[in-house]
């Protein structure tokens, strides 16, 4: 009987960590239980604990998200970019290219990898002129002392080019992840003869992992489903992307995990893997490393929260941090009334005054007479008194730019009825959110209010018939009659599944990101005042 013996190997992964160091809150202004210094300890504990026979892989989105990142990026970019430092001091092995790393432009990325001592891997974004991986090799190989050899193929969200600013991905072109992973899995499992292949994937899934059905609109921006499904050998995907907290799945025989975002967790697949000695031995003839296969895996997500900032991560922030804290600070302009965001939920249901000023800024710095815009997050405060650049961070988290599209008025009432599918009515006839906008991932940013027209939306009516006056100047809006709004670049690319708004012509952009232009504007001016027009309604709950 030919022995067998036996190895485990340790798969680490972060996600999304969007940029958060510090384990503190800018929202709050004090002690967060996130941040990568709390995640970069429970790593170098991994690390005593599996040596060699470990890799960390960060999944992608580190670049940007937090005030910290805005202001390397935006402010004071002459130091090392702290996010890649962090990176480097936890022994990243590779990072994966997300869709947030090109929201700074492409020179901002490259210098972000000149300064990594890890390789960054996508696969899947190539250069338009070459045809090769844009951004070096598609894949990292790590050989343990016992001869198990593991490779890592980096895979990133096509989706990218429906949101980006097309200046920031010229010269790049995005292939379909599951067709790029159909071509590279089988070359690393033949030419490179890997016993482990991890899939790192910059994307999340699309349908249910349980029953298999569409839990979003099948628009290609996440495909790790299908990536399983359809693409064989592949034993680990490490996804990301849409913030989840994924441990302990499997999916067609594949290991499956998403670790959260912020650093809230680190994700742990362990690999145990049996060595047959007989065919290890024909393979050494070949040349190969073969004859290791996997028996077992198990992912799990380690928390944070209670791990102790790891000072080597902390310190070579702490520079920045200090100039961070100081711009933040530094007041702008003061409010004249009250803007204060006290209910979210309210302040979607009946206009508030922070929306509408939002809207109207919009509108005064593009020329267009009509606006949309979001409340992009729960935690959105709106504004006090004195106004500083922090309080503008906390509402306007995403580096998006202005543009003016020509759109009909089919286009704006389909844009309502879209953004109509936030609400739903419980069963207390309250009106509350839905479920696909609170799963796999809450999306409060794909729910749009409008300046410029009046409208209501009865939410007791089905979806596709809520909008039940719509109106510009008094007059019904005209279906086939041209109207200029101005939107963010993500909803004008079609992002958030407003798929009208794609292809259409683009009469003006605004090329200054839009917590610049927003502190700007509150500069010239000084004092801001609240008001409200009552623009729009939504009805049908008690």
């Amino acid at each position: 009987m030919p022995t067998k013996t036996r190895s485990r190997v340790a798969v680490l992964t972060t996600s999304d960590i969007h940029g958060f160091i510090q384990p503190y809150s800018y929202t709050e202004g004090g002690p967060s239980d996130l941040g990568f210094a709390r995640t970069a300890n429970l790593i170098e504990n991994e690390r005593s604990i599996w040596g060699d026979h470990m890799l960390y892989v960060d999944n992608g989105d580190n670049l940007q998200g937090s005030p910290l990142a805005y202001y390397q990026a935006k402010v004071d970019s002459s130091g090392e970019n702290v996010m890649i430092s962090s990176l480097n001091a936890a022994g990243c092995s590779a990072a994966v290219v997300g869709n947030h790393e090109f929201n700074f432009g492409l020179a901002y990325l490259r210098e972000a990898m000149r300064q990594s001592a890890f390789p960054w891997l996508s696969a899947n974004i190539l250069s338009a002129a070459s045809g090769e991986a844009a951004f070096g090799t598609p894949y990292l190989i790590h050989d343990t002392p016992d001869g198990i050899r593991i490779a890592v193929l980096g895979l990133t969200t096509a989706h990218i080019p429906v949101w980006e600013l097309p200046e920031h991905i010229e010269g790049l072109r995005f292939v379909d992840p599951v067709e790029c992973a159909k071509r590279w899995v089988p070359y690393l499992r033949n030419q490179e003869a890997a016993d482990v292949v991890v899939v790192a994937y910059h994307g999340g899934f699309e349908r249910d992992l349980q029953t298999g059905e569409p839990t979003e609109t099948l628009t290609g921006e996440n495909q790790g489903f299908a990536l399983c499904q359809e693409v064989e050998g592949i034993n680990v995907l490490l996804t990301g992307h849409q913030h989840r907290q994924i441990e302990n799945a499997m999916l067609n025989g594949v290991c499956v995990i998403q670790p959260g975002t912020q650093g809230q967790f680190l994700g742990r697949v362990i690999l145990e893997l049996e060595l047959d000695e007989e065919k290890q031995t024909a393979a050494c003839t070949l040349g190969a490393k073969r004859g290791w296969r996997v028996v077992a895996k198990h992912a799990e997500l380690l928390p944070a929260g209670e791990a102790e900032p790891l000072d080597r991560i902390l310190e070579p922030t702490a520079t920045v941090e200090a100039g961070l804290q100081r711009w933040l600070d530094e007041p702008i302009g003061e409010t004249e009334g009250n803007m204060r965001i006290t209910d979210v939920r309210q302040a979607r249901l009946e206009e508030h005054p922070f929306i509408e000023w939002i809207n109207k800024v919009q509108m005064e710095v593009s020329g267009a007479r009509i606006s949309c815009t979001a409340l992009f997050d729960e935690s959105s405060p709106g504004f006090g008194e004195r106004i500083s650049m922090r309080d503008i961070l906390a509402n306007y988290k995403f580096p998006n730019t202005l543009r003016v599209l020509r759109v009909t008025g089919r286009d704006i009432r389909e844009a309502l009825e879209k953004s109509a599918e936030y609400f739903m009515l419980e069963e207390d006839g309250q009106v509350g959110v839905s479920p696909a906008f609170l799963l796999p991932k809450p999306q409060p940013y794909n729910y749009d209010m409008w300046e410029g027209v009046e409208y209501v939306l009865d939410v007791s009516r089905p979806s596709g018939e809520r909008v039940v006056q719509l109106e510009v100047d008094g007059s019904p809006l005209l279906s086939d009659a041209e109207y200029d709004v101005v939107m963010n670049n993500y909803r004008a690319g079609g992002g958030g599944g407003f798929d009208m708004f794609r292809g259409k012509p683009v009469v003006r952009e605004l090329q200054i990101d839009m917590a610049e232009l927003l502190a700007d504007y509150i500069r010239t001016k000084r004092i801001i005042k609240a008001s409200v027009n009552h623009n729009w309604q939504v009805i049908g709950g008690n």
